[in-house]
């Protein structure tokens, strides 16, 4: 059993087409341990795992990371 909470299709939709169109983003989320964090990233792709949905990016200094969207707590195109 998991505590993911879906997001809404249009912002998941908004994930893709950042991820299409290349789009740098500024991203704000929560890590496991509950720190918060906003950096400039590039997102790769969109995976799905045990019914939970992540955004995997490559952050300024290139290293990959998955977030679970539930964990997203702003995005921006600057």
């Amino acid at each position: 059993m998991t505590d993911y909470i879906p997001v809404d299709c249009g912002l998941h939709s908004e994930y893709e087409l950042a991820i299409m169109h290349q789009d740098k983003l500024e991203l704000g989320w929560r890590d496991a341990d509950g720190k918060v964090h906003i950096e400039m990233v590039f997102p790769l792709d969109l995976r799905t795992r045990n019914s939970e949905e992540f955004m995997v990016i490559a952050g300024a200094d290139g290293t990959e990371l998955e977030i679970r969207l539930d964990h997203i707590t702003h995005f921006s195109r600057p």
